[in-house]
């Protein structure tokens, strides 16, 4: 975040040293919008103000302020890898930490350097240090949180899924709109260089007309007969209402949803699914498959699982001119292999396993949507969109249809 260093000198001001400050000078400090809007090219930038009779000479320096967080509940994933990632993300420095039990907030602090932890969010909220908030509760929460945060004038980023009902998406779209902050989505995947680089080349046109594309994240562990156990703080997701009415999907399903949805550039009109659960007996679903339409016409495949340790979890698109495939891009680390083959391009790019490289640009692009004010990578609406796809999946799998996805303007 780039804040003004403001400096009012008098007729005798030395513009050549302006540190330290002279007996009689002033200094504050001025949030960036006031010189965006002002007319300044560079800086060190001169201005010349009336000031009663006189005129006072300002001189403004710019300087790098960190963006402060919050982190908003301390499981299992902001533990691992949000205040991991914050530590290491350039000009950003994790500042409070909420939970309902403050020992654990206490204990989360410590160990990652957090200066204040609070059980109340709104006491929270009040800190002056907090400028954004990841908020990482458990689904059905995000949307009170969220707007909790906004309505404080903190910015916001998202973890997946977005909310777990549409309602409560459109009012985080439109709460965090008029509060005038920043909405993100936690899609990680997106910041993934090979699938950045996928995206620019199906958009121009490298692949030619895209007729059928592919994403599978899936995990498990060998031997057991079942998923991985849930245990201590995430046996909420074991619960239907917070989790949001699905399990699988709402774990890895939605990150190769948004994928297909960012490399294509398109929205999903169309979707038929098949699942092992979405009935009265086993309302949440451990392994579930769909078939997707896109809005020109592209069929997409989508499979995601917990009872799959030996997933191979891919991703390809195919046009009438060639194809791009992914190998193990679909992780939490930044890693795998992406090949192109097209008539214009053929290219391999491998990805050294970094573990915390896709979060710490998901946070740094975070950053610099604030600064730029502009949207971040994964937008709010974004998430809208991912949060559409997972209830008519949902609906797919209990009625055994296909279900049309409607356009929602927020």
């Amino acid at each position: 975040m780039h804040r003004l260093w403001l400096q009012a000198s008098s007729p005798r001001y030395n513009p050549t040293n302006p540190y330290p400050l002279e007996a009689g000078l002033q200094q504050s400090y001025v949030h960036h919008d006031l010189w965006s809007t002002g007319g300044f090219d560079s800086l060190p930038a001169v201005a010349y103000v009336k000031h009663r009779p006189i005129y006072t000479r300002y001189i403004f320096w710019r300087c790098t302020v960190p963006l402060g967080w919050a982190i908003i509940s301390t499981g299992q994933h902001p533990d691992l890898k949000i205040a991991p990632a914050i530590a290491a993300a350039d000009d950003q420095e994790l500042v409070a930490v909420y939970s309902r039990d403050r020992g654990r907030a206490q204990a989360f602090a410590e160990k990652h350097g957090a200066v204040s932890a609070y059980d109340s969010l709104d006491d929270l909220l009040k800190d002056s240090r907090v400028d954004a908030a990841f908020i990482a509760s458990p689904n059905a929460l995000h949307s009170q949180h969220a707007l909790q945060a906004a309505a404080a004038g903190k910015h916001v980023l998202s973890e997946k899924p977005m909310t777990t009902t549409l309602e409560d998406a459109v009012a985080m779209v439109r709460g965090c709109r008029d509060y005038g902050v920043k909405l993100g989505t936690g899609y990680h995947l997106r910041t993934h260089p090979g699938h950045t680089m996928a995206q620019r080349l199906i958009a121009e046109g490298a692949l030619g007309h895209v007729a059928m594309a592919q994403a599978q994240w899936g995990f498990g562990v060998r031997g057991t007969g079942g998923p991985p156990p849930r245990t201590g703080l995430r046996q909420w997701w074991d619960d239907p209402e917070l989790i949001g009415g699905a399990s699988t999907m709402m774990g890895t399903g939605v990150h190769a949803v948004d994928l297909l949805r960012f490399l294509l550039g398109e929205e999903i009109t169309h979707i038929a699914a098949l699942t092992d659960g979405q009935t009265s007996q086993r309302p949440l679903e451990q392994v579930a498959a769909m078939t997707l339409r896109f809005e020109s016409g592209t069929v997409a495949t989508m499979c995601c699982g917990r009872l799959l340790p030996d997933s191979r979890n891919d991703f390809a698109i195919y046009g009438s001119d060639g194809r791009i495939t992914g190998r193990a891009t679909l992780w939490e680390a930044r890693q795998g292999r992406v090949e192109v083959v097209s008539e214009t391009v053929n290219q391999t790019e491998v990805y050294p396993n970094q573990y915390l490289g896709n979060f710490i640009a998901e946070l740094e692009d975070f950053h610099q949507a604030i600064q730029e004010d502009r949207e971040p990578v994964a937008t709010g609406m974004d998430g809208l969109r991912v949060v559409q796809v997972t209830l008519a999946m949902i609906q797919s799998a209990r009625e055994g249809r296909t279900v049309k996805i409607e356009p929602v303007e927020v």
